[in-house]
């Protein structure tokens, strides 16, 4: 059993639609948690079956680090002007840039990742593990458990989600989906970050962002 207050516990979790939040405890018999997970199966669902429909609107949004010291530009797309102009999509938008700022990721999607620095990521990580001991038969199950690192560091649908770290942006964007009704995809990013590259001081950048945003 549950109670409504349960259902508003769960909308907040996942913001998802109160009758779906329903659905999930009674599917889960009123467990918070397998409810979630029921949710988030299913914005997976709901994302795929939106996998061939055309997201061809939505926003390039900025965001500006307090102080100038990061700037990100990221393009989410949705289906609908309306959803574009919408609160809910909005705020997407700000947290994936805001995301962006922190993480720093160097592609949208594994598929974008070069096979050359993949390749070469996989040469260290094999080195490593021999160095380590590690018997060579087993070497390259555990490179390919450690390339998952590697794509989680550098990859944007990969990495958890700085705000809440228990997902990933995968999952974000699957939330949405569920949630507003449409396809929704992050088709590029550019972040500039004040004197790359350049010998500096080092800041933990990501720390400092969250740090504005609570």
């Amino acid at each position: 059993m549950f109670t409504t207050e349960d259902i508003v516990k769960l909308r907040k979790r996942t913001n998802a639609g109160m009758m779906d939040c329903k659905k999930a405890l009674t599917e889960c018999d009123g467990d918070l948690d397998k409810a979630t997970e029921w949710l988030r199966e299913k914005g997976k669902s709901a994302a795929a079956k939106k996998a061939d429909r055309i997201a061809a609107e939505g926003l390039v949004y900025s965001y500006i680090h307090m102080g100038g010291k990061i700037g990100v530009l990221v393009e989410v797309n949705c289906e609908t002007d309306f959803v574009a102009r919408s609160e809910q999509f909005q705020e997407l938008c700000k947290n994936i840039a805001l995301h962006i700022a922190a993480a720093n990721p160097k592609y949208v999607t594994v598929a974008e990742v070069p096979a050359a620095d993949v390749e070469h990521e996989k040469e260290i990580l094999k080195a490593q593990a021999l160095n380590e001991g590690k018997k060579p038969e087993i070497v390259e199950k555990m490179v390919e458990g450690r390339i998952k690192k590697f794509y989680q560091d550098v990859v944007l649908y990969e990495q958890s989600y700085v705000k809440d770290p228990e997902k990933t942006i995968t999952e974000l964007i699957n939330d949405a989906v569920l949630t507003i009704g449409e396809k929704i995809t992050i088709r590029r990013f550019v972040r500039y970050e004040m004197g790359e590259g350049l010998e500096k001081r080092q800041d933990n950048f990501a720390e400092e962002v969250m740090s504005q945003t609570k």
